[in-house]
């Protein structure tokens, strides 16, 4: 017989004490710093466009298509069932619709359809994107930037750049001319070289028509199921730039084949892959055996995009550390009052306030450099230092903001995991910390006219702290006295970059930002090993409320 007793309640206990879920959180309308940026540096018409992708990214609609893009990574496809080649990936229809929203916002196109501030709405559209997946944004940088590159050769280039300029997402793998939009990927770098792309030994030859045929392989290209893709490659005359389409002018598949996918720590939701090239048909982008100085604008371009995705990935784990504190308690007090977890986020906003205010300056001056000689010597070197020096904060940043959540923190369930891991990222693509170092010391021995632009950016700013004044004038003695030497390239590429951040944070930050920021990074020179041992000035009341908004 039956047992009809009421059931006692099986739920072992009430959970309490934890925070709710962060979702349908609009990621531009709590983020103080990102709008004063955005204000200062563009017109205010963008920001109802920027207020509505916040709200996109950080819906919980969004969070889901985020964890089932990750959960769920592509696949390679080499071959059909009946045995043809087809080179191709498949990837979760969540991807899809990540790509769709970054896309058809404008991220793609918005810099190059005209408006005055169309690189600083890209840089704030690119932050915020950041924070819902770093992965999908990988082809929409590309695509981007190849602009640049495709620009210089417009028989070739202006039809593919309409089709990015038409803001849609047309994932089929179908000819070019029969989609809505497309996409842009690159193939660089080789085994034997990396960045190093001189030691490339892949080779193009004249087809005897319009195009070349090339030959070799690629150690890393990324989002392969790109429409096309801008390679290198040596012809007769030297090292050259070429646009390679995944199908040919007659409609046939084009001999890239996608030999593997790589195995990432991070980056999951996106691919990458090991290709080769089989007498692939392409066209050639720029002059013949100049194909390094072809591609050196798309590669400023792409560097600026490392600067932003690290910002953004930087406030991505901000938000979760400030959202968990502000919503968990220990010892009596929510975890946000308390002294020490405080000095941590003080620390933590410092550096994001920091590289927002430096992002969206470098977009400023990219939207200037076509009227502006001085803007464009000053990018020469202020894109670098922002590339090495945000994207070496980041795993350090991400790390810290972690800890902030405790065990909590540490498992799938949370994003954290999925951030931590992003977060070497950028600073190794499109030149790791050394590379990049290099390169801007090769400009500052080049380019004379970078160090007087420089120093014109960082003048308007001194007088108002000790600590700033104190870095610039020790800057100018390194760089006027011959110390410009490959061991100090990464000491000079950190005080270019703080000085650089100093100088944006006085242009479009409250003061108290500014003054913090001196106190707490210029005071020695470096910052300081570990986060949330501040030195005296910094506003950490000040600092906490500005970041944790009401929203939050």
């Amino acid at each position: 017989m039956l047992d009809d007793k009421p059931k006692a309640d099986l739920a072992t206990h009430r959970v309490t004490n934890q925070p709710p879920p962060f979702e349908n959180i609009n990621l531009f309308e709590t983020d103080h710093a990102l709008q004063d940026a955005v204000r200062h540096f563009s017109t205010a018409k963008h920001e109802n466009h920027l207020t509505t992708l916040g709200s996109q990214c950080g819906n919980a609609t969004t969070q889901l298509l985020v964890q089932q893009a990750n959960q769920n990574p592509p696949s390679l496809h080499a071959f059909d069932q009946f045995g043809h080649r087809i080179d191709e990936v498949a990837f979760h229809p969540a991807y899809h619709d990540l790509m769709k929203l970054g896309i058809e916002s404008g991220v793609t196109a918005v810099a190059w359809l005209g408006a005055e501030d169309g690189h600083v709405v890209h840089g704030a559209m690119m932050i915020l994107l950041n924070q819902s997946d770093a992965g999908v944004t990988c082809p929409m940088s590309m695509t981007y930037a190849s602009v640049a590159a495709l620009a210089k050769h417009p028989t070739v280039g202006e039809p593919w750049i309409e089709k990015i300029r038409a803001q849609s997402y047309d994932s089929r793998c179908i000819p070019a001319p029969q989609k809505s939009g497309v996409t842009i990927g690159m193939a660089m770098t080789e085994k034997q070289g990396g960045s190093d792309v001189r030691a490339n030994t892949t080779r193009a030859v004249p087809d005897g028509s319009t195009g070349y045929r090339i030959t070799g392989h690629k150690w890393f290209c990324s989002a392969p199921m790109s429409d096309a893709f801008l390679t290198l490659a040596n012809t007769d005359k030297g090292l050259t730039c070429f646009l390679v389409p995944r199908w040919t002018p007659d409609g046939e598949r084009n001999a890239i084949h996608l030999m593997r996918l790589k195995d990432k720590l991070g980056d999951r939701s996106n691919a990458s892959s090991e290709i080769e090239y089989h007498g692939a048909w392409a066209e050639r982008i720029g002059e013949e055996g100049r194909g390094i100085n072809t591609i050196i604008d798309m590669v400023q371009h792409t560097r600026y995009d490392c600067a932003l995705g690290s910002t953004g990935g930087m406030r991505a784990t901000l938000t979760q550390a400030l959202w968990h504190t502000t919503h968990r308690s220990a010892f009596g007090h929510r975890l946000i009052e308390q002294p020490a977890m405080r000095s941590v986020l003080a620390d933590l906003i410092i550096d994001y306030e920091a590289a927002v205010a430096l992002a969206l300056r470098i977009g400023a001056s990219i939207d200037a450099t076509t009227d502006s000689d001085a803007d464009t010597a000053l990018m020469r070197i202020a894109i670098p230092a922002a590339k090495y020096w945000i994207c070496k904060r980041q795993p350090a940043f991400v790390y810290e903001a972690l800890e902030c959540l405790g065990g909590a923190g540490f498992v799938e369930e949370s994003p954290l995991p999925r951030l931590f891991r992003q977060s070497p990222l950028n600073a190794i693509w499109e030149g790791s910390g050394n590379v990049i170092a290099i390169d801007i010391l090769r400009a500052i021995k080049r380019e004379p006219d970078c160090i007087e632009a420089l120093y014109a950016e960082l003048s308007p700013a001194l007088g108002r702290h000790l600590h700033y004044d104190r870095l610039v004038t020790k800057l100018k003695s390194v760089l006027s006295e011959h110390e410009v030497r490959q061991e100090n390239a990464r000491g000079i590429a950190q005080s270019i970059a703080l000085a650089l951040q100093g100088a944006a944070l006085a242009k479009c930050a409250p003061d108290f930002v500014f003054e913090s920021f001196c106190a707490q990074r210029l005071a020695a020179d470096q910052p300081g090993s570990l986060y949330g041992s501040l030195q005296p000035g910094v506003a950490t009341d000040e600092l906490v409320k500005r970041s944790a908004s009401e929203a939050l």
